[in-house]
């Protein structure tokens, strides 16, 4: 890291703010990264760990500069942990973009999986005739015409994490743009003025690998789950979400060993063990994410509670987290998830529901009334509780649809 850092006031909520979007994005970065093998990517996944170098440091500092006395000390004891926690993933991803800029190795049948697992991320450079410079993303309309958002755009070696319908597209920008295929193919052309070219998935079989990349894929999801739950649980000071995010990362452990054992033997019947490297590496990174969910969720579960400062900042984050209630009389009520098409109409995703009086579905413990990562099955009924992800519109518009 090259910048000199100092102290100086700032607010600990923004600095908060930043550092939550920022690892969130570097999850889906360095994942894009190693699924399309692209030194570019991986690149801005380490421009933006050195950045969040410097929020921790300063985060860091403006918190021991708060501490005055004990009861400070074990308020803010807390808020140390998330922003340990968020530079924990930041590294994490940084070592999962090596993989493809230090050309460790990975298997083919690794990116064939992973289209499966996350959604499609694309870095779009803007040209001077493209259509959308000089307007704003609210005038484009981008997201209701297409289903494909700007999550954040580098302009002059800056990162704009949140960008809004205020913002402008210049000559230049790059931008990081994420929805369906049909939808990116079109923006990607009007951004460039190049054709988005699919990523074909390989077409050999690699049995003796099935095993180990099924589970590398779930991992991956149940740590970004453990991530999104880690943040609610902090937001809505709940101890029953913190209770799910520490199981799901007892099971990403597990999950973790018996990868392991799969990927090494397997690696007796490939023609090149070496690029087996690659599938550790990112194993042992993913595994890191779930660690850092549940440091996050650490002072939940500890009693020592939320401080204000931390709900503040994943409210005022990109990608806001909300708590919905669903009255008896709504839309919702009486639906399954499917049927009202939930994150079609509302771009939200539901990830976790909690019913009135019923046990958890994923676990089955008597008492456990959470649904975690439900299906487009899950039934909603009155009195129901999500917890929902994604943009401030889109959380009014699932608002609308539960009251």
């Amino acid at each position: 890291m090259d910048e000199e850092v100092g102290y100086e006031p700032v607010s600990v909520k923004d600095v908060l703010a930043e550092m939550k979007d920022t690892a969130e994005l570097l999850i889906d970065l360095s994942y894009s990264a190693v699924l399309l093998g692209s030194d570019d990517i991986a690149e801005e996944v380490l421009d933006l760990e050195a950045r969040m170098d410097v929020l921790h440091l300063r985060a860091r500092m403006s918190l021991l500069m708060a501490a005055r006395n004990p009861e400070d000390a074990e308020a803010l004891a807390p808020v140390l942990g998330v922003v340990g926690a968020a530079e924990k993933i930041s590294d994490a991803a940084g070592d999962i973009a090596k993989i493809v800029l230090e050309d460790i190795g990975l298997p083919e049948a690794m990116r064939a999986a992973l289209p499966e697992a996350i959604e499609t991320l694309v870095r779009a450079t803007a040209v001077d005739d493209s259509a959308y410079v000089g307007r704003t993303l609210g005038a484009i309309n981008l997201e209701t015409e297409t289903g494909v958002r700007v999550i954040a755009i580098r302009r002059g070696g800056e990162w704009l994490l949140n960008p809004d319908a205020e913002t402008t597209i210049e000559a230049g920008d790059v931008a990081l743009l994420r929805g369906p295929t049909d939808g990116l193919d079109r923006v990607y052309t009007d951004v460039t003025g190049e054709t988005y070219e699919t990523l074909e998935p390989p077409t050999e079989e690699f049995d003796d690998l099935e095993r180990a990349v099924d589970s590398i894929v779930l991992m991956k999801n149940m740590s970004e789950l453990a991530v999104d739950l880690a943040y609610g649980s902090v937001l809505f000071d709940s101890e029953a979400v913190a209770e799910e995010v520490r199981e799901l990362e007892a099971e990403v452990d597990a999950l973790q060993s018996r990868f392991e054992a799969w990927t090494l033997r397997s690696a007796s019947r490939v023609d090149e063990p070496i690029n087996l490297r690659g599938l550790v590496h990112l194993g042992r990174s993913t595994e890191v994410i779930s660690d850092a969910a549940l440091e996050i969720s650490e002072g939940v579960l500890m009693g020592i509670g939320t401080h204000p400062v931390v709900a503040a900042a994943v409210e005022e984050s990109d990608e806001v987290i909300v708590r919905v209630s669903v009255e008896p009389d709504s839309d919702l009520a009486g639906t399954t998830l499917g049927e009202t098409a939930v994150k079609t109409e509302t771009g939200m995703r539901i990830i976790a529901v909690r019913h009135a009086g019923r046990e958890s579905q994923r676990t089955g413990r008597e008492g456990s009334d959470w649904v975690i990562s439900p299906t487009a099955a899950t039934e909603i009924e009155g009195g129901d509780i999500l917890l929902a992800k994604g943009t401030r519109s889109g959380a009014s518009r699932l608002s609308e649809l539960a009251s």
